[in-house]
């Protein structure tokens, strides 16, 4: 199989491309290749099977000044993309999407069930009142498992246009009849994670921080739930999606290890790790931020053959030694 690999210069693109047992044709914005340029997309589809799309402007944004380039970069790229493998052919997708497009995770309340609460309010985050509330009573909500029927609400730039990348991928697979998986990645951490950037995500924030001697700035409480995943697992999961879907249809999976922890969990293992200052708890909050994503992976496990192998602890021990290296 011949396979085109966008982003393939980037953190996970790299680890896929290391994955890949096929013959793959790179495309990234580093070395030169745009996907919203359709002359570049021409010269490199003519003879690929299959594209695993990675490139994407990542991140939470920063303020409202970063819309045009989150549009331009993952819905723009993403279209300019489709319409190109329509033009030569290309019938296989594998789309990098992410579980921000749930918005908040699944919630209980003791009273009504099962919930979907609306953002959390202002006066709350900034009285410390940080889980969600009941729409209905207004009672303080549980985190609960998240699966990938679960409705979407993406709030901030970045999930947005990420859920627009997944319609415009379902959009393409039924006019063209190609097959079109999106892999909702939790949280990716591993050796060569972006530093040094507003953009990075938490994990590599934290060890920036105390790469500099600086304690990690925890948000919040530090209580807030996420789903950590290695980087070399997810690159597994693009290689068995290849195999995955049907023609005609669009199909999405939780790309996740199955054991959620506090951010606050990963802040201290990666002081200990590096033998650096321990976290400080801050408080602060930003509105985009959501509280508790806890994902199931049982529907990649049943339909990817997919699941998570890398231990939490031993891929922090392997973070560090790489970056000390």
């Amino acid at each position: 199989m011949r396979v085109l690999l966008t982003g393939s210069a980037g953190f996970i693109g790299s680890h896929i491309a290391e994955a890949l047992d096929h013959e793959v044709v790179t495309a990234d914005l580093r070395t030169g290749v745009d996907v919203r340029d359709p002359d570049a997309l021409d010269r490199l589809l003519p003879g690929v099977d299959a594209v695993i799309h990675q490139a994407a402007k990542v991140g939470l944004g920063v303020n409202v000044a970063d819309l045009p380039d989150y549009a331009s970069a993952n819905a723009y790229g993403t279209a300019t993309l489709l319409a190109a493998m329509a033009r030569h052919g290309v019938g296989r997708l594998v789309l990098a999407s992410s579980m921000v497009v749930y918005g908040e995770g699944a919630y209980d309340c003791p009273r009504h069930g099962r919930v979907r609460p609306g953002p959390r309010r202002e006066e709350d985050l900034a009285g410390g009142v940080f889980d969600p509330r009941c729409p209905l009573c207004g009672d303080v909500l549980s985190p609960s498992v998240i699966g990938e029927d679960a409705p979407l609400d993406p709030r901030n730039a970045y999930a947005t246009t990420k859920l627009a990348q997944e319609h415009l991928a379902a959009n393409w697979a039924r006019e063209t009849g190609g097959t079109a998986v999106a892999l909702r990645y939790h949280n990716v951490y591993g050796p060569r994670m972006p530093r040094d950037t507003p953009y990075a995500g938490v994990a590599s924030l934290f060890l920036s921080a105390l790469l500099a001697g600086r304690a990690p700035r925890v948000f919040e409480d530090g209580g807030q739930r996420r789903d950590f995943v290695h980087v070399r697992d997810v690159a597994r999961a693009n290689v068995l999606a290849l195999g995955a879907g049907r023609p005609g249809e669009s199909a999405a999976y939780n790309i996740a290890s199955g054991t959620p922890r506090t951010v606050g969990d990963l802040a201290a293992a990666l002081a200990v790790a590096t033998g650096g200052p321990e976290p400080v708890t801050t408080g602060e909050y930003r509105l985009g931020d959501v509280r508790h994503i806890v994902a199931s992976p049982a529907r990649a496990a049943r339909e990817l053959g997919f699941t998570a192998e890398i231990p939490f602890e031993d891929g922090i021990k392997e973070v560090v030694s790489y970056t000390y290296a």
